[in-house]
């Protein structure tokens, strides 16, 4: 029987093989830093509700309101108007707050009803507000099933 000899390597040779291991370890615990939730987005995730009352009446009409440790709050009341008829839509009336990164509390009070969403805040754009989106009442005809024109 013969015996296997193995090559001996030398400490240079584990250096070069282990360096590469190194830097990718290295790359790897860079990456892991650079992905973890930064603060900001953690604030929020301790925030513990402070209030929550929650109202819904038979006839589907609601209201609710909850206020949160972080200064964020919402309030809405909602109906359906011309209930058991092809008119029958939901209503609401509603308001929401949160306080921005620059330490504003920003509130936007809104309406949503068979119109649409229906915004306004102080800091909202004008366009925030538009009742129609203007579209060619071809359009409006084609997507009701009435064909082009």
């Amino acid at each position: 029987m013969c015996p296997i000899i193995f090559p001996s390597r030398s400490k240079r040779d584990t250096y070069i093989e282990f360096v590469p291991f190194v830097v990718l370890l290295f790359l790897a615990l860079v990456a892991t830093t650079q992905a973890r939730p930064q603060f900001s987005q953690l604030k929020n995730a301790a925030a513990s509700i402070l209030r929550f009352t929650n109202d819904l009446d038979p006839t589907g009409a609601f209201e609710y309101h909850v206020e949160q440790s972080d200064g964020t709050r919402q309030d809405a009341k909602g109906a359906i108007k011309n209930a058991g008829t092809d008119d029958e839509a939901l209503v609401v009336q509603g308001s929401y707050s949160y306080v921005g990164d620059d330490g504003k509390t920003y509130e936007v009070k809104y309406t949503a009803d068979e119109e649409g969403y229906h915004p306004a805040g102080e800091h909202l754009p004008p366009s925030a507000g538009v009742n129609k989106l203007g579209i060619p009442s071809a359009a409006v005809a084609s997507l009701a099933g009435g064909g082009l024109g």
